[in-house]
């Protein structure tokens, strides 16, 4: 092929493509005719959704998606639930020190796995990572227990999740590399802050500087907030953030869902307003449709004016406390940031202010001068479908008595900020199963406290009675469980510092079947980062605890609880999940939805719709790094060594059958431990202590409800009024 040939190929190819998007936005529009037809004839009182879905041609969760009101009995609250929303660059919980980088050196014999399965075959993986899930499902339910992600409709309760696998030959050696010019760079720029005002839609309070208001809000509509405080605030303001009231959720029992409820308040008419669209290289422009925290954004009509309207629990529960001390709180954070990082300046959210902190520590000399390098986005889509969170279960009876003794809380403090003092750096080497097995002991034992993501066989021990160790695929995207029934041999992915405490654990080695693995060298890019902000965070502790004034005190607790979502944050967002982008668009231009997006709601004037986007072309994306820590995390729960005390805590060193449950950072028994606490981060805080006997949880619900009333009896003394 000439030149010329090419260049006729590409006019052709062009064409074909202009070809394609016409016919679908032709499909798009017939999608959406469709839609609301669906939605016409749900009206009808008698109308029903296995009579429909055969008309449409959708599945009977795909036409309960469009019209909720049609839900039949199968398809109860319970189950009308959504895919995960993009959490405002949230997706981790605190952890430890590597259990693998304090625990001595295991004798051979234990470290060493079994190599007779040999390397996995495709029969037992997926070669490639799953690509982003696009279930049709309706939105979250309207109950408070509406906050954790559940799984798709589409998904079958008894169908097992299998992990993907690194190809074989030339395909697996191109995924392990990086992003070509894609690279975590020190910034060149000074962010700017924004004028900020504090506003309880509850009472009316409105704290703007060192000025307080009170407001009369009317309905509490976007239009009646933003009219009252440019009223009151003239020169306007940049960012308002709502510290009690939730006002999205005013008119919620209108609605069969939470999100319904809040598109709605978003799309209302705001006259002399409009919906932003951004501003230079922002891309956060648009509402946010969030169940619990949305992000309105909105920029005046014929003006450069730009405000946003967030909620204050994206930093820290507010516990009751009024605005005055919210923005005090905020002040006192600031103040904290500045005394490391001159430039700081708080954003919108924990996690972008975090990740913007962090690029202010990229190291302006040395190897990573240049930046941090991305992995290909083959090895990031094989680590968002491998590498869990934070480690949530519960175990209900048999495997606990159905009458508890107690129930007594263990929480980590501050505890991702004990796991950030090694991550992998560099291009990671793939390590076979044949290359695992031709290694030494000593090489081997390296290898595990290295950096390392690893696929291996596992086989529960005879004999074992305590709880599972290793993560395994659960049915359901992203869900995961850990077997411990005696035999049970299942594949999975995991870091090392779980892998080592299951070789070496204080009761009985699991047989472990290295298959595949990538290995990092080890690196610091996070760990100056880290320790700028568990010294804020202390410093903030410290007022929290003497500081005189009983004012300064609560500021400066819920400042200190701000800083620990900058970090927990940060974290989440370098996992870099694929996007799913959710919008709004009038009825009278469904035109223009997207053809790929998925309709989640709808009212007389605007449907709300998303659509998945994949992994954006992000330079501060680096699972890598998170993975390293939810893993070193999950390995602390049950296995962690306090050096400067001499002994071990965690989950494995409580006796059989004691562990009721864990939720990321936490442990619930049934007996106090004698497990030493000096307020650093990564230790076990004694945080509640609920006596009994009592009725073991078998919800997670009852588990909460247990949690707070165990806190309180704990807590409780006889001036516990003047607390």
């Amino acid at each position: 092929m000439d030149s010329k040939a090419y260049t006729a190929a590409l006019a052709e190819l062009r064409t074909l493509r202009d070809e394609i998007k016409k016919k679908q936005a032709e499909v798009a529009k017939l999608e959406a005719q469709r839609a609301r037809r669906i939605s016409a004839l749900a009206a009808y009182e008698k109308a029903k959704a296995d009579r429909i879905a055969p008309a449409s041609g959708l599945s009977l969760a795909e036409v309960v998606a469009i019209a909720p009101t049609l839900a039949p009995g199968s398809l109860t609250a319970p189950a009308q639930t959504a895919p995960p929303t993009p959490a405002p660059e949230v997706s981790a919980e605190p952890a430890e020190e590597p259990p693998a980088a304090q625990a001595p050196a295991a004798t051979p014999g234990v470290v060493a796995p079994s190599m007779t399965g040999g390397p996995q075959t495709a029969t037992s993986a997926a070669t490639v990572p799953p690509a982003p899930a696009s279930a049709k499902t309706t939105s979250t339910p309207l109950t408070s227990a509406a906050i954790a992600d559940p799984p798709s409709l589409s998904a079958s309760p008894e169908t097992p999740r299998v992990l993907p696998s690194l190809p074989e030959g030339p395909e697996g050696d191109r995924w392990v590399g990086h992003t070509a010019n894609l690279a975590s760079t020190r910034p060149n720029f000074t962010q700017q802050a924004r004028s900020t005002a504090f506003l309880d839609t509850a009472t009316g309070m409105l704290v703007y500087r060192d000025q307080t208001h009170h407001l009369e809000l009317g309905s509490q509509s976007a239009a009646d907030i933003l009219q009252a405080v440019f009223h009151t605030i003239p020169e306007g303001v940049e960012r308002i953030y709502i510290t009690a009231g939730d006002p999205w959720h005013r008119e919620a029992g209108r609605y069969p869902f939470l999100r319904d409820a809040v598109a709605a308040w978003l799309n209302a008419p705001v006259p002399g307003w409009r919906t932003d669209t951004g501003r230079g290289k922002d891309r956060m422009a648009g509402h946010f449709v969030h169940a619990r925290h949305p992000v309105a954004r909105f920029q005046c009509e014929g003006g450069e004016q730009h405000v946003e309207i967030r909620s204050v629990g994206e930093w820290f529960d507010p516990e009751g406390a009024d605005a005055t001390v919210i923005r005090d709180a905020f002040v006192l954070l600031w103040k904290a940031l500045r005394a490391h990082w001159p430039d700081a300046v708080i954003m919108g959210s924990p996690s972008q202010t975090g990740r913007d902190l962090w690029t202010r520590t990229i190291p302006a000399r040395g190897q990573f001068a240049d930046g941090y390098p991305v992995l290909s986005e083959e090895l990031r889509g094989l680590l968002h479908a491998t590498a869990g969170q934070g480690r949530t279960e519960l175990i209900t009876p048999p495997d606990v008595p159905e009458q508890l003794p107690a129930l007594v809380e263990y929480d980590r403090t501050f505890a991702y900020a004990k796991h950030t003092w090694k991550s992998p750096v560099g291009t990671p080497r793939r390590i076979t199963a044949a290359t695992f097995a031709s290694w030494s002991s000593k090489e081997q034992t390296k290898a595990l406290f290295g950096c390392g993501h690893w696929q291996v066989r596992v086989t529960v021990p005879d004999g074992w009675n305590h709880v599972g160790i290793l993560p395994a695929p659960a049915p359901g995207e992203r869900a995961w469980h850990y077997p411990r029934t005696p035999g049970t041999t299942f594949t999975t992915w995991a870091g090392g510092p779980e892998i080592y405490t299951a070789l070496s654990n204080p009761l009985t080695p699991w047989k472990v079947e290295i298959l595949d693995g990538l290995l990092w060298d080890d690196g610091k890019p996070l760990d100056d980062w880290s320790k700028k902000l568990k010294e804020a965070w202390a410093s903030l502790s410290a007022q929290a605890d003497l500081h005189g004034d009983p004012t300064h005190r609560q500021a400066a607790h819920l400042a200190s609880r701000a800083v620990r979502s900058l970090l927990l944050y940060g974290i989440g967002s370098f996992a870099q999940r694929p996007r799913t982008v959710t919008g709004t668009t009038p009825r009278t231009a469904e035109r223009d939805i997207p053809a790929d997006a998925e309709i989640i709601g709808f009212d007389d004037d605007h449907v709300t719709w998303q659509r998945p986007t994949g992994f954006a072309r992000d330079p501060n994306a680096h699972p890598e790094w998170a993975a390293t820590i939810w893993s070193g995390a999950r390995a602390a729960l049950l296995s962690m060594r306090m050096r400067d005390d001499n002994t071990h805590v965690g989950a494995l060193h409580a006796p059989p059958g004691t562990v009721v449950a864990f939720r990321t950072d936490a442990v619930y028994l049934t007996a106090p431990q004698n497990w030493p606490y000096h307020g650093q981060p990564g230790e076990y805080l004694y945080k509640g202590h609920l006596p009994g006997p009592l009725p073991a949880p078998t919800t997670e619900d009852e588990l909460l409800a247990l949690r707070d009333a165990g806190r309180h009896a704990l807590h409780r003394t006889p001036t516990d009024g003047d607390a």
